[in-house]
């Protein structure tokens, strides 16, 4: 199979999540300034807690256009960054974002109560009937607490993805809402051409990067890609790899460790978005996924038919051989994580260990081409068994089997408790974190 090879990160370059992590701080801060500047330009109010709630209000409108731009699926930020962390800032950005615009209101609401002599109660009621764009505010900052509320894990955990990600549709509805009520009473907004030009550019980037990344981009591959299934092949009693091919592959920008979200569009299944990362570096000429069997989604893979069409949204993901920061590897998978794990090493290069946990040698799919892999390009394979208590990934065991862990840049994938548990072995080692790659495959955060 002919991959494609990444060439060896110089040790002096500056590490693309560093870049990326930098700007999108940097970016933050200079518009937290702007609008601090825009505010200041405005004049303030005679009440201090009107005073205090207008500044809460902007930087909510700020969080609020920085929350989208975290998760438009922009491909420069994912593949530095990976859709794991963007997705996690977006949930912490977005308990920010509730925050301020709760101050916003309660602020707003108590200075001119203040003013008034009316209670806060009857004063809002007020504000609603008698201000344009008060009741959209009030609208808007209700689906944000909806929204908020079924991001809190306890109530994430309870959801379907699709259910979830419906409800967060809302968010977009509460933006448009918020952004009408900014530009019906928000002094800073008409303070002058300067500002107003300014909030139009800030929205208009933020919901623009969101129609790019998460419509206009996929459609276009889809289009231009034509994925359709080749082939079926059962790997194990619940293991299934699914061979796709289409239309000009060579030019689709995927790595070996990222993953797409691939429908299936079947009458019964089209509805349906499963992260499956790749389990062969792509070639040019075909993708492969291998799943195991561990719910509806991945369950119903074996009886997909060859011909089926594929809409593939991605790729994405940063774990790939571009954050490398040094010449030699340790490739560490765990059960069915095999798989991004299996595709680095076909691409890698320098001296490579792979370290493949499993509960028992039945257990350990795709090993047969692992090994092939490994013999070819000079690559140690360890295949390490048994239950999970003793861990046999601890740190002495880890220093064991790789005398150099510290010299080595780390790849890790595979079930949650077994990459704590192998991170922590990690940081007992005293192996950097910069040395350290794994992503976490949760959209929701």
């Amino acid at each position: 199979m002919t991959t494609v090879q990444s060439p060896p990160v110089p040790p002096t370059a500056i590490r693309p999540k560093v870049v990326a992590r930098t700007g999108l701080y940097a970016v933050l801060a200079a518009n937290a300034a702007v609008v601090t500047l825009f505010a200041v330009q405005a004049g303030f109010a005679s009440n201090a807690l009107v005073v205090i709630g207008r500044f809460a209000g902007l930087y909510g409108a700020l969080l609020m256009a920085f929350q989208l731009l975290l998760v438009a699926r922009l491909p420069w930020l994912d593949r530095r960054i990976g859709m794991d962390r963007l997705t996690n800032w977006h949930r912490w950005t977005g308990f920010g974002l509730l925050w301020t615009l709760v101050g916003h209101m309660v602020f707003i609401t108590l200075g001119y109560a203040e003013s008034s002599s009316m209670d806060p109660v009857s004063q809002l009621v007020d504000l609603a009937e008698t201000v344009e764009g008060v009741l959209r505010a009030a609208v808007a900052m209700v689906l944000i607490l909806v929204v908020g509320g079924v991001s809190a894990r306890w109530a994430r955990r309870r959801l379907a993805y699709e259910t979830w990600h419906f409800i967060h549709f809302y968010t977009y509805v509460a933006v448009v809402l918020a952004f009408t009520h900014q530009v019906a009473v928000g002094t800073t907004f008409t303070a002058s051409s300067a500002a107003t030009a300014y909030w139009y550019g800030v929205w208009g980037v933020a919901l623009g990067s969101v129609v790019l990344g998460r419509f206009v981009l996929p459609l276009w591959r889809n289009w231009r890609h034509q994925l359709r299934v080749e082939a079926v092949v059962p790997e194990s009693d619940n293991v299934v790899s699914v061979y796709m091919t289409g239309r000009d592959l060579d030019k689709l920008p995927a790595r070996a460790g990222q993953f797409f979200l691939w429908r299936f569009l079947t009458k019964d299944r089209w509805w349906q978005a499963n992260p499956f990362s790749l389990s062969a570096a792509p070639d040019g000429t075909r993708l492969r996924l291998t799943a195991k069997a561990a719910g509806d989604g991945s369950a119903g893979l074996r009886h997909i038919k060859p011909g089926t069409r594929v809409f593939a949204e991605g790729p994405y993901g940063a774990f790939t051989a571009m954050h490398r920061t040094r010449p030699e590897s340790l490739l560490i998978a765990g059960g069915v994580g095999v798989t991004p794990i299996r595709a680095l090493l076909e691409e890698i290069h320098g001296h490579a260990v792979v370290i493949y946990r499993v509960g028992g040698e039945r257990d350990a799919v795709l090993y047969d081409e692992l090994r092939e892999l490994a013999v070819a390009k000079g690559a140690e394979l360890h295949l390490v068994t048994g239950p999970p208590v003793p861990d046999r990934l601890a740190p002495r065991s880890l220093a064991a089997l790789v005398p150099d862990i510290a010299e080595r840049d780390v790849f890790l994938c595979g079930p949650p408790p077994m990459m704590n548990a192998v991170l922590g072995s990690l940081r007992e080692l005293d192996v950097p974190r910069t040395q350290i790659h794994f992503e976490r495959f949760s959209l929701a955060g």
